[in-house]
C-alpha cells in the first residue's frame, strides 16, 4: 500500500523529441525515488510509451486524467495526460513546435496541479528552447514561465542552482550578455537577495548566511574596471541587509565559490553560476524556481537530441531534483 504521508511529486516530461521522457520514466521508477515520494509523470501518453519501448523500459502504465485517479501501487508507474492536443508523430532528436507546444503543456499541467493542492511539488525535464521558439511561444526558462502560470511577476522568480552542498542564485538567466547588463538594477539584485534567503528559509536553513558576486573582473577593482558594484550591487546588498538579510560582498565571482561557510552565493550572469555547476556536478545539477508559491525544480541539463531513444541517458540529476524537492516538502509541510 501507498504511504499517504510521503510527497506527491509530480514529473513533467519535457521536449518529447529529447531524453525528457526517459529519464522522467527511469526516475518514476527507481526505487530510492519510491522511498521518499509519490512520483507522477506527466505528459503525453503516446510520447512516454514510444520512449519506453525504444529505450526497453519495463513500465506498466497507468494512464489517468485526474490526480485524484493515482493509486501508487502494484509497481506501475502514474501517468497524469498532457496530451499534444494536435495529430503529429514523434520523432526523436529534432525540433518541431508541436513538441515546444508538448513540452510546456506537461509543465503547465503540473504547475496547475501543486497550485490545486493536488501534488506537492513539480520537477520537470529539460526543454529545448528551439523547438519552444518556433511554436512562437516567448519562453526564457522555466522561472519566468513558473512566474506567468502561478500569476506573478517575471521578474519575481530566480533560478537556484543546487549540487552537493552548493547553491547558486542567478539574478539574470537566458537573456543575451548586453541585456543582461541592463536589467542588473539595485532593485532587481536586492530582490534576488531576498527571494534566496527566503528559500533557503523555506528548505529548513534557519539563518542563512548569502554572498554576493560583482559584475565585473575582480568585483571592479574599486572601480578601475567598471562601477556597477559600487553603484548598483552593494547598495542593493545595504538594502537586504536592512531587511535583515545575512549577506556580504560584492566579491569577485572567479573567487567567490570556494568559500564553504555560505549556504548560498547570488551571481549576476548565467555562466557565473552555470560554468562552475557543470564543472564541479555535470548532469548532477537540481535547479530550483525560487520566489514562487509553488516548489518548482528543473535539471540543469539539456534535452540531448543526440541520445534521444537510445536508452542511455542517466536520471541521475531527475533524481538528485525530486529528492531535493522531497526533502524541501518534509520541512514545509
Amino acid at each position: 500500500m501507498p504511504d499517504h504521508r510521503l510527497p506527491r511529486i509530480a514529473i513533467a516530461t519535457g521536449d518529447p523529441a529529447g531524453i525528457g521522457p526517459e529519464v522522467s520514466l527511469k526516475a518514476a521508477l527507481d526505487p530510492a525515488v519510491r522511498a521518499i515520494c509519490r512520483p507522477i509523470v506527466v505528459g503525453d501518453a503516446d510520447a512516454v510509451r514510444k520512449h519506453a519501448d525504444a529505450a526497453t523500459i519495463a513500465a506498466q502504465l497507468h494512464v489517468i486524467s485526474d490526480v485524484g485517479e493515482a493509486r501508487w501501487s502494484d509497481g506501475a508507474v502514474e501517468l497524469l495526460t498532457a496530451p499534444f492536443g494536435e495529430s503529429v508523430g514523434l520523432e526523436f532528436g529534432v525540433n518541431d513546435p508541436a513538441y515546444g507546444r508538448a513540452t510546456l503543456a506537461s509543465a503547465a499541467r503540473a504547475i496547475a496541479a501543486a497550485r490545486a493542492g493536488e501534488v506537492d511539488a513539480v520537477v520537470a525535464a529539460p526543454h529545448n528552447q528551439t523547438s519552444i521558439a518556433a511554436a512562437g511561444i516567448a519562453f526564457d526558462g522555466y522561472p519566468s514561465f513558473v512566474a506567468r502560470e502561478t500569476g506573478m511577476n517575471h521578474h519575481d522568480v530566480f533560478l537556484m542552482l543546487c549540487f552537493g552542498g552548493m547553491r547558486i542564485v542567478h539574478c539574470t538567466l537566458h537573456v543575451g550578455v548586453a541585456q543582461a547588463l541592463g536589467l542588473i538594477t539595485r532593485e532587481r539584485v536586492a530582490r534576488t537577495i531576498r527571494a534566496a534567503d527566503a528559500a533557503l528559509r523555506r528548505i529548513g536553513i534557519a539563518a542563512p548566511q548569502l554572498c554576493v558576486s560583482g559584475l565585473n573582473p575582480h568585483a571592479g577593482e574599486g572601480g578601475l574596471f567598471g562601477r556597477e558594484e559600487i553603484d548598483v550591487i552593494a547598495p542593493a546588498i545595504a538594502d537586504a541587509r536592512a531587511d535583515g538579510v545575512a549577506v556580504e560582498g560584492p566579491f569577485g565571482a572567479d573567487t567567490m565559490l570556494q568559500r564553504k561557510d555560505v549556504d548560498a552565493f547570488v551571481v549576476m550572469l548565467h555562466d557565473q553560476g552555470h560554468i562552475a555547476a557543470k564543472l564541479l556536478a555535470f548532469n548532477q545539477s537540481a535547479a530550483f524556481a525560487i520566489g514562487s508559491p509553488i516548489l518548482f525544480s528543473s535539471v540543469a541539463h539539456g534535452s540531448a537530441f543526440d541520445i534521444a531513444g537510445k536508452g542511455i541517458a542517466s536520471p541521475t540529476a531527475m533524481i538528485e531534483a525530486i529528492t531535493r524537492l522531497s526533502a524541501a516538502k518534509q520541512v514545509t509541510a
